[in-house]
Parts: C-alpha cells; structure tokens; sequence
C-alpha cells in the first residue's frame, strides 16, 4: 500500500489522460489511449526499480512474492485513473450486499483511490492549499489547449472556471459517497476481526467500551508491544477501532469545508454582481451624457425649426392674401369685362357688318378693275 501510493504519480507530466489522448503523445500511443499515465507511472517505477540494484527494495523477495506484490501494486496504481471512479464506487457497493468477504485487491484500491482525493476531508488550510495547485495545474493545462487551438477540459479555463462551486460539487458527487463506501467497506473487513479478538481472553479491550478510549490510549495500545507479543499488540489495535468517530471526524471536517467553499461563493457571486451593475450603471451614464450633450443642438434645431414654421406660416398668409387680392381684381375686371362685352356688343356687331361690308366692296371693286 505504501509503495503503491509512493509511486501513484511519478512522473506525472502535469496534464490528464484525456490531454495525451487529443495530442497523441508517445504515452498515449503506447498505452492504446486507457489510463496513460497510471501505465506510465507503474512503468516507470518499476524500471527504475529493475535497473538500479541499489534502489531495488524488493530485491529479497520469492518470485511468487514479488509477483502477488507487483500484481496489487498495478491494480491499486490503475484504480487512481478518475475515469474508474464511478464503475469503482458501483462494484464496491455491489460487494457490500454480498455476504462473502470483500476482495482483498478490490480493498487497497478504494483504500488507495480514496487516500488520492481525500484533501477535502483535511484541515481547511490544507485542502486549499492543494486545491489552487491542482488547480493552477489545470489551468496550466488550458493554457496549452488554448495555444494548440484544442478546446478547454473541464476546469482548466482560467477565466471561466469557478473554484468554489467546483470544490462543493467534487465534495457532494466524489469525495463524500467515495469516504461512505470506505467506511461500511473498513466496517465489514474488520468487524469480524475485532470479535475474533474480543473472543481471544483479552476482556480489558470490550468493544462496549471503545468509545470512551482517548486517542493517547490507543496510540500506546498499538505501539507498547514488540516481537513475540506483535499478535497481541495487533489485536489490541484492532479493538480500538471505533467506526463512529473515524465517521464523524471526516463527515464533520468535509461539512466544514463544504461551508467555507459556499460562503467563499456566495461572496465572489456577489462581488459579480455588484461589478456587472457597476459596469451597467457606467453605460447608463455615458448614455445620459451623450443624450445630455445632443440637447442644445436639438432644442437649437427644434427652436429653428418652429420660426421658419412660423415664417412659412406667415408667407403663407400673406401669399393667401394676395392670392385673395389678385383673385378679387381678377373677378372684379372679368365682371366688367362682361358688363362692358354685352353693353358693347351691339356696336362690335356693327362695326364687324360695316367692316365686312367694305371688304366685299373693295373686293368688287378689285374684280371690276381685273375684267
């Protein structure tokens, strides 16, 4: 378990699996897309171990040891891929409903897998701590993304990514349910082992009593005795366990985390607002400047407008005036234009017959002269 924990990351390139898939990395290409990293970190390790005689700890081991060894270690190492996490859950609580004992490979990888996102239920100083550098990985990672033209994973967009509605969804969906399962799975493991010890004679350790034991006393309890009494001071240990505070301590912890990450929320969601209403009443203003400073040209505009109305009023008046005018001599002069044609008309009738008269005689006279 330690072993496998120590090597979980090594030589982690700072970028997730699904990175090395997009940008077809060597890793990604020689581990055929699935869990690349975690293939490249139990690879590389082991390497490491098998060139160096000196850093080769597991040297001393049998074959069949160092096989049951390197066999756990890899599906203890694989089972940290985030991708699993879900079929992971499901499988373990599936095991629960069965009356047959928990898989002993199937144990370490929860127990592995829960150590590996288990910064949540630490100390808030230290889970905020590691929350802004996985972050500021992430957020690394989208940097690349972006400067590759590939579009952004989730949670690694700078600009975008809201850090504390991301802490309590990873807290509601992942950590917690993933810390409940550990819990009923570590119950059922060592319930039987704790009445095996309890029925062994050793009376001052009842498990009735476990609950009023301090931590001081259980911290000697597993520690006082050495060599032939190493059983002994295992079972001791064992029956010290006590489920409800190891629940309570880390169902109070992530509960207390979770609140500051919503108040932290509640605090940027406000801190938003008030800048988007900051920024609107800005528009707002430059608007009423704007319209502020169009308001002398248009009354100007508006003022000009009303007097030469008012001077094409008048010349219109004038204009009707004078149309009156003209119109009333127009009528007046045709009246007596009439008047004078019908008293008139008589000499005009006259003068035309005497006219014609004299055309005819002339005309005569010019055809006697022609004969």
């Amino acid at each position: 378990m330690i072993f496998a924990a120590a090597i979980h990351d090594y030589e982690h390139t700072g970028t997730t699996n699904n990175f090395h898939i997009q940008t077809r990395s060597d890793s990604a290409i020689l581990y055929n897309d699935r869990s690349v990293l975690e293939n490249h970190h139990l690879s590389a390790a082991f390497r490491l171990l098998q060139e160096d005689e000196e850093m080769n700890i597991l040297s001393n081991l049998s074959k069949d040891d160092w096989r049951e060894f390197r066999t756990l270690v890899i599906e203890m190492v694989l089972a940290t891929d985030m991708s699993c996490h879900f079929q992971q859950i499901k499988a373990m609580k599936n095991a629960l409903q069965q009356p047959e004992g928990i898989d002993k490979p199937k144990a370490l990888s929860l127990m592995l897998h829960t150590a590996d996102i288990s910064h949540p239920a630490k100390a808030w100083d230290l889970h905020h701590r590691w929350t802004m550098s996985l972050l500021e990985e992430f957020f690394r990672q989208g940097d690349k993304e972006a400067e590759l033209g590939l579009p952004f994973s989730p949670l690694c967009d700078r600009k975008s990514t809201m850090v504390p509605q991301s802490q309590i969804g990873f807290i509601d969906f992942i950590v917690e349910p993933t810390f409940t399962v550990l819990t009923d799975m570590t119950e059922k493991i060592v319930t039987p082992l704790i009445e095996e010890a309890s029925h062994s004679g050793m009376s001052g350790f009842r498990r009735s009593s476990l609950n009023s034991i301090s931590p001081s006393e259980v911290k000697r309890s597993s520690v006082k005795s050495t060599g032939s009494e190493g059983s002994a001071s295992l079972n001791c240990s064992i029956l010290t366990v006590d489920f409800k505070c190891f629940k309570t301590t880390w169902t109070e912890v992530v509960q207390q985390n979770r609140e500051k990450w919503k108040a932290q929320a509640a605090k940027e969601e406000k801190a938003k607002k008030e800048a988007e209403e900051s920024s609107q009443q800005g528009v707002d203003e430059k608007k009423t400047e704007g319209h502020e400073g169009k308001k002398p040209s248009e009354e100007t505009t508006a003022t000009m407008s009303d007097k030469s109305k008012e001077g094409n009023s008048g010349e219109s008046k004038s204009t009707e005036i004078s149309k009156t005018n003209v119109n009333g001599t127009h009528q007046t002069s045709a009246g007596r234009h009439e008047a004078s044609q019908g008293k008139n008309l008589t000499q005009v009738e006259k003068e035309t017959k005497s006219n014609s008269t004299a055309g005819e005689q002339k005309q005569q006279v010019q055809n006697d002269t022609e004969e």
